[in-house]
């Protein structure tokens, strides 16, 4: 488990100067919420290391990590695009979360094999990405994550293509690895229902600022600013 406190933390895009002070508990799921181009995939980046501030700290469990390669930092994210080697099977992608050539032993197989089951796909082990479906390349991309063994995890927007019953599916299969294995997510979405689904609270973004936070899904049924309202087509 790990707590995110990002501490008056500055970006600058184009003419646009981001500000976000914002901190996420340990072992919740936080939904990032806003318009095209408000900054929430900008928040992500600063958290996972893709991006660096101008200024502030970027507190993971109280340690400033704003210096920190993505690779080193305690955070893995996932994309929309699953960024699965075609040539590789499912086991392999998801060994490469552990060893990026694939040196792996007898315990480190154990591991693979372990995280495919636990999304669902023991049996499987030996497909080529080809030969699994949307949210089947999915659950390998989350396996991958699993075996990493970081106590953070980003989601920027990964199931966005995803019609609702499978985008649904791979949220609570998201939420059920949270519950077992304590971790903190961060999860920007366009759809405000992925929040209701398994967000405990939310923010929304705009123009690169942090309008408002609150618990679901009250924050979505009475919004505390009118941003939000108009977000949400209330009004």
């Amino acid at each position: 488990m790990a707590t995110i406190d990002l501490d008056n933390v500055t970006y600058r895009y184009g003419d646009m100067l981001m500000s976000f002070t914002v901190r996420v508990d340990s072992g919740e799921c936080f939904a990032v919420i806003g318009p095209s181009g408000a900054g929430k995939t900008t928040l992500l980046s600063l958290i996972g290391g893709f991006e660096r501030p101008l200024s502030g700290r970027v507190l993971i469990d109280g340690r400033d990590v704003a210096g920190l390669a993505p690779a080193a930092r305690p955070v893995t994210t996932l994309f929309q695009e699953h960024n699965l080697f075609a040539h590789l099977t499912a086991s392999e992608n998801v060994g490469l979360g552990i060893h990026p050539g694939l040196d792996l032993g007898a315990a480190e197989d154990e591991r693979v094999a372990a995280a495919l089951a636990r999304v669902g796909l023991s049996g499987m082990e030996r497909r080529l990405p080809r030969e699994l479906s949307g949210g089947e390349r999915q659950r390998v991309a989350i396996a991958r994550s699993l075996v990493r063994d970081r106590p953070v995890l980003l989601l920027d927007e990964p199931f966005a293509a995803l019609g609702p019953a499978l985008r649904y599916e791979m949220l609570d299969l998201i939420d059920g690895l949270r519950e077992a294995t304590a971790l903190t997510v961060v999860m920007v979405s366009h759809q405000p229902e992925d929040a209701r689904r398994i967000a405990t609270r939310a923010a929304f973004l705009n123009d690169g600022k942090i309008l408002a936070v609150g618990r679901v899904p009250g924050f979505l049924d009475d919004p505390p600013v009118p941003e939000l309202a108009a977000y949400l087509g209330l009004i």
